[in-house]
């Protein structure tokens, strides 16, 4: 029997974190995951300005893992999804780091606000986690429901690892999905539109054999422009990216000032981490 994954699913209570749980239940039934739903408890700035008894920490402690436990049963039983709890008073991140190692997570889930449009790609704690964590992270739009992925799009510039396309090709499998790879050249040069399985990196064709899956190759100094383009035409499902420091992702998130990635931000953004 095949063992079930754990998917972390953060959430501060918001409209977007609740989106996005919906979003990650459907997606846990679909690959046989179960939740962690986890949230790194504050102190309101009333209480962090004054002394707070050791009696009304844990009574705020008890408050929000409450909340926390209501919101996991009663989605529990909505979707049929297990969902276990996760909630503690101390750096998010940190936390996170050890609630992977503690469930042997496979991904994070977080909500994606909609006033992103406004900012560089995300302008929020999503966009901070993304290119922080070693961990896979997907950020789920506002108001984006889950119907099936059968439809992935991989952009990448340069990536050509093997680790990394048999991740993409094993969550195609599990979705029974087909991968797209779009590949960006940084240069412009003559377009050369699609292209063969045979005009590929061996490699990565060879990674991809199992799975439906189609190459395209692109030139244009308007990174963002292309791929959200691509998205549109191909009616893609989801849109996954890998962070690199000083590289792709990082330099779209920083130059973007108008419009968000993918279709008007609708489209779910994985984030895929080489280490």
């Amino acid at each position: 029997m095949m063992q079930m994954k754990t998917i972390i699913v953060a959430t501060d209570f918001s409209k977007e974190a609740e989106n996005s749980l919906e979003y990650a239940c459907e997606l846990a039934n679909k690959i046989n995951a179960r939740i962690v739903l986890f949230n790194s408890f504050s102190l309101p700035v009333s209480a962090s300005n004054a002394l707070l008894s050791a009696a009304s920490f844990q009574e705020l402690l008890d408050h929000n893992r409450d909340m926390l436990q209501k919101k996991a049963l009663s989605f529990s039983a909505t979707y049929g999804t297990e969902i276990m709890i996760e909630t503690g008073f101390m750096d998010f991140s940190r936390m996170l780091d050890s609630l992977f190692e503690k469930h042997n997570a496979v991904l994070l889930v977080m909500g994606m606000a909609a006033k992103s449009i406004e900012q560089d790609l995300f302008g929020n704690s999503t966009t901070a986690m993304i290119m922080k964590l070693k961990y896979p992270v997907l950020a789920v739009p506002y108001q984006t429901k889950f119907d099936g992925i059968k439809k992935i799009l991989f952009a990448y510039d340069e990536v050509e690892n093997k680790e990394l396309f048999e991740k993409i090709r094993d969550l195609a499998i599990a979705l029974d999905a087909e991968i797209t790879v779009f590949h960006v050249a940084k240069q412009i040069e003559q377009l050369k539109g699609e292209i063969t399985a045979t005009d590929a990196t061996p490699m990565i064709a060879e990674v991809l054999k199992d799975v439906p899956h189609y190459f395209k190759n692109v030139a244009s100094d308007n990174v963002l422009k292309v791929i959200e383009e691509e998205v549109i035409h191909m009616n893609a499902d989801l849109l996954i990216m890998v962070p690199q420091k000083y590289g792709f992702l990082e330099s779209i998130i920083h130059r973007s000032k108008t419009r968000v990635m993918a279709s008007n931000n609708k489209v779910p953004l994985l984030s895929i981490p080489i280490l």
